[in-house]
């Protein structure tokens, strides 16, 4: 009679096991529910993308910032509502100069179209980052779905969690460390800065009050430091826009990692990648190789990334408009 329970128990905990398997991340997904859904998206960012490039960074980015946050479930995308009574991820500092929710809507309302209810803002935001990012020359990774829409969104969260522009090595270590992610993976991922443009506010602290009481910050090259406050960010308050990677923005490449290696890296968490000894290897022994193998790595850190803490299975939603969660 035991053994007949302990049987028993085994099929039950092997029924779990495969359950759980079975509502996890699969490529091709929608194969059945939505066949076209990844033609459909990638149609789009093919026929829109070329005509702004600089969208792609602009949808890696929110990727990036909606995977650091609650994991990669399109919480970035949730507006404030009364119901849900908290200011939501978008109104957060670090998601406030955020582009592409309209692109990402866009997107979504094809889909509805197509097969109602049935693929998640979480998968949209995650094909057509990739989808853009190859559009504009840089890798391909593989894309894997099933993923469902997080029905909670903080500000608070965002700010604590996402790698802040002026973090130090301690700082982004330990962000990346809290997602799975090593020290590899951080290089690797800084290279997404590579492409599209930042803020003045984002780094101007390094150009005119780096110690609290004025001053800049050493480690910033000082002839680039001069020509960002001549002709871009005239003062500490400016808003205008800057190219992270001058000269090649809009080309996925390794200009960024030889600007960075020559002081000239425009965010803090730039320069702190030269602190390390590791993360400085890293980035040379991306500069000595090849393209391709920079292709590689920042392929395997994205599909690292995409699986943070994803909700899979019957947790979260499928929602039918990216901006709200569903009544």
């Amino acid at each position: 009679m035991g053994g007949f329970r302990n049987y028993a128990i085994l099929i039950l905990i092997l029924a779990v096991v495969l359950g759980s398997a079975d509502a996890d991340l699969k490529m091709n997904f929608y194969a059945k529910t939505c066949p076209k859904a990844e033609k459909i998206v990638q149609d789009y960012v093919n026929k829109h993308i070329p005509n702004a490039p600089s969208l792609a960074a602009t949808l890696i980015r929110m990727h990036f910032h909606d995977c650091f946050v609650r994991g990669c479930d399109a919480s970035v995308l949730l507006n404030f509502t009364s119901s849900t009574g908290n200011q939501t991820e978008k109104v957060s500092v670090p998601n406030q100069t955020l582009r592409g929710f309209d692109f990402i809507d866009r997107v979504k309302s094809l889909l509805e179209s197509e097969c109602p209810g049935v693929v998640s803002c979480a998968d949209i935001i995650s094909l057509t980052a990739r989808d853009a990012i190859v559009v504009t020359g840089g890798p391909f990774w593989r894309v894997p779905t099933g993923r469902r829409d997080g029905v909670i969104s903080n500000a608070s969260e965002a700010l604590a969690q996402i790698p802040p522009p002026f973090g130090n090595f301690t700082t982004l270590q330990t962000l990346f460390a809290n997602k799975g992610l090593n020290l590899e993976d951080l290089v690797v991922l800084s290279g997404a800065h590579t492409i599209g443009i930042a803020h003045c506010p984002s780094f101007t602290t390094r150009l005119y009050n780096f110690t609290g009481m004025g001053g800049q910050d050493p480690s910033l090259d000082s002839e680039y430091a001069a020509n960002l406050k001549a002709n871009k960010c005239k003062s500490i308050n400016a808003t205008t826009q800057v190219e992270m990677d001058p000269g090649s923005f809009r080309t996925f490449d390794l200009s960024y990692y030889k600007l960075v290696l020559k002081r000239r890296g425009l965010f803090q968490s730039d320069a702190a990648l030269l602190t390390s000894s590791t993360t400085r290897s890293f980035i040379t022994q991306i500069v000595e190789g090849s393209l391709g193998n920079f292709y590689t790595e920042f392929a395997k850190s994205m599909e690292k990334m995409n699986r943070i803490d994803v909700k899979t299975g019957s947790t979260g939603e499928i929602r039918k408009q990216c901006a709200f969660v569903n009544s």
